[in-house]
């Protein structure tokens, strides 16, 4: 597959303390990538590199054949934020009417995204009135409104019933039929089992690039959550 997101030589501090230090990946096109670990690892920090609003002290990002956060990467590039970024004071429907208007899009292409989160017999309620589950799908509508190329989505299942958990993995795996790249971080082990390729990171770290079948083979366990001890373990003892 072709390259979708590089990223070579991050370096990230937050005060004296190094978020991610010489970080190296590579995700390609047309696949669903799961970026696991720990709180406090560096995975919304890698995140927000990618999507360009991380001020990184040295290395490159590169999407879609662009340094991160310029200018022809706007319209491509879908981010979903831990918190809820939505307006309050707007109905879903007019939240996902106003995002899909700034990429000149019509009304159907959020009705769409707002039935697709599970949220179509909310679709005239305010997001002040929605609980906190309601109002993370709302947001996510507001990301995936426009198809993005690279969508870019910061644990958007948590908090959210089994059901509307599989049908939106289901989504996020048509997306990635259709040629769209999708970077999913989430602590929820069984979610990893549906990537094509899972990164495992720890303080910063990159302890696992591969298939999850691939990581379990090497932690010589069939269990993802025994797989990923296991790496830490052998990272400590290394170090």
């Amino acid at each position: 597959m072709d390259t979708a997101i590089e990223v070579s030589g991050l370096v990230v501090k937050r005060g004296k303390r190094v978020v991610l230090d010489g970080f190296d990946c590579v995700i390609p096109r047309g696949s669903v990538t799961g970026l696991l670990g720990p709180s406090g690892s560096g995975k919304t920090t890698l995140m927000r590199a990618i999507v360009g609003v991380q001020i990184v002290a040295s290395g490159t990002v590169t999407v879609l054949g662009h340094p991160a956060g310029s200018a022809p990467l706007r319209r491509r590039i879908g981010y979903l934020t831990q918190a809820p970024s939505v307006y309050a004071d707007l109905t879903v429907a007019e939240n996902a009417r106003y995002f899909a208007s700034l990429y000149g899009l019509k009304a159907a292409a959020a009705a769409e995204a707002v039935e697709t989160v599970g949220l179509a017999g909310h679709r005239d309620q305010l997001v002040a009135n929605l609980s906190g589950g309601q109002r993370s799908r709302a947001s996510l509508a507001c990301a995936i409104v426009s198809r993005p190329e690279v969508l870019v989505l910061d644990e958007p299942t948590v908090g959210q019933d089994p059901v509307l958990r599989d049908e939106l993995w289901d989504h996020f795996r048509r997306l990635a039929a259709e040629g769209a790249t999708v970077l999913v971080s989430s602590h929820v082990m069984d979610e990893a089992n549906r990537c094509d390729r899972l990164l495992l990171i720890r303080d910063g770290a990159l302890i696992a690039d591969d298939t999850p079948a691939a990581v379990k083979e090497a932690a010589g366990t069939q269990d993802l959550d025994e797989a990923f001890l296991r790496l830490i373990k052998r990272q400590v003892v290394a170090a």
